[in-house]
């Protein structure tokens, strides 16, 4: 049918459609040429500089992707409808389907044993990120905010029962790892089995099996002690739960056993990480939205109840095991970061009453320990106690300086946060931080090593040599195309374009479930530096993404 056939209303929709489209892909196009330039420039001066003809460059190259972005937008519709994409993806063809019957139990031993072979040859698992300092909290009985208690009590209560059963260090951290193995694998197993109820197809299936239980960043955090696996594997579930809810809302109301899965991971998720808590109080308002129209006193309840078990069991813990001190400074990073930066860059221009505020919060040494990319060595002498007393001098500094230095603090904030979205960006903040067996070099990406009382003993060197290389080694620029797969940049901006692409389509359904993703991956643009530990959602969703929404599986 062409467009002059159609009735003035039809015609009408299709034009708001049509400039609807333009614009969310002009605004890909903006937003993923600024972050290529500006993160360009902040990997080469440490500051943004657009200099000589970069200005009117990215200005065509925001055009050229806007421009190209709308093709594979409209070419991706048509395929739906019966051409293929580009000319030769077949979208439409039918996929074989995989046989239910023992599936799960299935998915989940192939899971397990495709962990394996890393886990021996990491032996006895990665212990690393925070780890020594929460198990020391649990066997000297001082507990801070500064980690989740949650999984302070879960990391170190277990690790010191095993070892008080065992009498090995080693034995007992191992144990840690195979039971929080055993939870995300289970997690995982929950998404291909929906993925497969879905109607995805046996190939599909087995290659997003062998994703979870392969691709190597995934498999680094299945094994690693750090919050940040049960974390986001907690995000996950949740994120699949919400598929399913959004996907039938009727079908899900009337099952008990889904609703108590979906409060438990909103209550967990957030007990692993404190983040998530945020993430998730702001998602409720946009589900409420959402589902305004099927909206109930029971539905309400399944949104709002984990939020106030979240806040009674994290009160009652940290009531029961902390002197009530706050460690304000991981909330505090950036503005902690941008006046540092100035107090680096600009000392000469502050004055004498400025510099002694600053320094009654900051320490001049840690100021003077400033480095553009982590903020662990400045803020980690903060003075939360003044800062309790008096938080006003605090705040009405900071925005002295930042009417003074305002590039300084938009330099501050993206030099923690660029790699989050900027997909070549080289991911060693730490370079010439010595830890306990290795000194960074080469990269930052993963941590690898084995914290003390813990030991590395390989059982397949090959293996851990690989993972070396890939955490600390110079895979990045060996393999610099292979190395985007293991960019959470590039991730980000895939995830940008599905869901812009979603927003054009009005398809809501293909983004409400992601909303606490999103928002968590906002909060870590507030963190003190960019690491994939506090992205891996972007890996574990990832076959998510590529379904939900898609209307061949609906």
């Amino acid at each position: 049918m062409t467009k002059s056939s159609l009735g003035p209303e039809s015609q009408n929709n299709s034009i708001k459609q049509t400039v609807l489209a333009w614009l969310l892909s002009g605004l890909f196009g903006v937003l993923t040429g600024a972050f290529l330039f500006i993160g360009y420039s902040l990997e080469k001066f440490d500051s943004i500089k657009l200099e000589g003809n970069m200005p009117m460059i990215m200005f065509f190259i925001m055009v050229i992707l806007t421009i190209d972005t709308r093709y594979v937008w409209r070419s991706y519709e048509m395929s739906l409808d019966g051409r293929k994409l580009f000319g030769f993806i077949d979208l439409n063809a039918v996929p074989k389907p995989m046989e239910g019957k023992g599936f799960f139990k299935r998915t989940f031993i192939s899971l397990i044993i495709l962990n394996l072979p890393v886990l021996l040859a990491e032996f006895p698992g990665f212990f690393v990120y925070d780890a020594q300092d929460e198990l020391n909290e649990v066997l000297t009985r001082s507990f801070t905010t500064h980690h989740p208690l949650m999984h302070v009590l879960l990391l170190g209560g277990t690790i010191a029962l095993v070892h008080k059963l065992t009498g090995s260090w080693n034995i007992a951290i191992f144990t840690y790892i195979v039971i929080q193995m055993l939870v995300i694998t289970l997690i995982m197993t929950y998404v291909l089995d929906y993925l497969r109820k879905r109607g995805i197809g046996k190939n599909s299936v087995i290659a997003w099996t062998i994703y979870y239980g392969v691709f190597p960043t995934i498999v680094m955090y299945t094994l690693c002690s750090s919050k940040d696996g049960l974390f986001s594997a907690f995000l996950l579930l949740m994120t699949v739960l919400l598929t399913e809810l959004v996907r039938d809302t009727d079908g899900f109301m009337s099952d008990k056993k889904k609703q108590l899965l979906l409060m438990a991971a909103a209550v967990l998720m957030p007990l692993m990480r404190h983040n998530g808590f945020y993430a998730y109080l702001v998602f409720i308002p946009f589900a409420l939205i959402y589902f305004r129209k099927k909206i109930s006193g029971k539905l309400v309840g399944l949104l709002i109840i984990p939020v106030v078990l979240y806040l009674i069991v994290s009160t009652a813990l940290s009531a029961a095991l902390t002197s009530g001190r706050k460690d304000n400074q991981e909330m505090l990073t950036v503005p902690i970061m941008q006046m540092a930066r100035v107090y680096a860059y600009n000392d000469d221009e502050m004055t004498g009453e400025e510099k002694a505020i600053l320094t009654a919060y900051i320490p001049e040494k840690n100021l003077v320990k400033y480095t553009p990319r982590v903020s662990d060595l400045v803020k980690v002498g903060f003075n939360n106690a003044l800062y309790e007393q008096d938080k006003k001098n605090f705040w009405k500094l900071w925005a002295t300086l930042f009417k003074k230095h305002p590039m300084t603090y938009v330099n501050a904030w993206f030099l923690t946060s660029y790699g989050y979205w900027y997909p070549p960006a080289d991911i060693n903040v730490y370079k010439g931080n010595t830890v306990y067996t290795f000194t960074y070099d080469e990269s930052s990406y993963f941590g690898y090593e084995v914290e003390l009382p813990g030991e590395r003993i390989s059982l397949i060197p090959p293996i851990d040599k690989l993972y070396r290389y890939i955490s600390i080694g110079s895979f990045h620029k060996d393999a610099p195309v292979l190395a985007y797969l293991f960019s959470p940049g590039l991730l980000a901006l895939i995830y940008l374009f599905v869901f812009l692409y979603r927003l054009h389509r009005r398809n809501y359904s293909g983004i409400i479930p992601f909303l606490p993703m999103i928002l968590t991956w906002l909060t870590v643009l507030l963190g003190p530096t960019y690491l994939v530990r506090y992205v891996v959602i972007l890996w574990l969703a990832f076959p998510l993404l590529m379904i939900t929404g898609d209307r061949r599986f609906d």
